[in-house]
């Protein structure tokens, strides 16, 4: 049995507690054009990491505030899917379910999907999109994760804890993974 270090080890850096990365791992240009209560589009999608990927996908979907679908299809990996809408379960949950077909493999099958904001092991991790609208038809959608380890202090009197007093500073890493320009054309009169 090793004896007790007295030295307490050293605290970490400021830099060490955080990291912010705004180098995105997707970029995506969506075309959309919006004409009688039904949104087309085009979507051309980077993939820089893990590996780098392109797709470009054609978007249907209709524009009323209870829709419930929308068709996607891929020309390049000969997918065609139809996804129902996010469904709210719980306030933080979500599901999805789409059906799709791929003609390469001639292969049909369901999928589904339970989503958060939340993510890791619950609490550790922040899902979010933030939108900006640059001007009328224009807008801009960063998706950014929060990875985070809450400050913790402990400590003990008269057990084997060395250290009455001891605070852990937590640590965050935050990243850009996505950024979206999104071109709307409407033809509102």
């Amino acid at each position: 049995m090793e004896p007790p270090n007295p030295q307490p080890e050293e605290p970490p850096l400021w830099d060490e507690l955080f990291t912010i990365n705004l180098m995105p791992s997707e970029l995506f240009v969506k075309f959309r054009k919006e004409l009688e209560g039904i949104r087309f589009g085009f979507n051309f999608e980077f993939y820089n990491a893990p590996v780098n990927d392109y797709h470009a996908k054609l978007v249907l979907k209709p524009l009323s505030p209870e829709r419930r679908w929308k068709f996607m299809y891929e020309p390049l990996h000969q997918d065609v899917r139809i996804i129902s809408k996010k469904i709210p379960l719980t306030k933080f949950l979500n599901l999805q379910v789409g059906v799709g077909h791929n003609f390469q493999m001639n292969a049909t099958g369901l999928k589904w999907k339970l989503t958060t904001c939340l993510g890791g092991d619950g609490v550790s991790r922040i899902f979010n999109k933030t939108t900006f609208g640059l001007c009328p038809g224009v807008d801009f959608r960063f998706g950014w994760r929060a990875d985070y380890v809450l400050p913790e202090i402990t400590g003990g009197l008269g057990t084997d804890e060395q250290l009455l007093f001891n605070m852990n500073s937590g640590r965050l890493q935050a990243s850009l993974d996505r950024v979206e320009a999104i071109l709307t054309h409407s033809d509102y009169r």
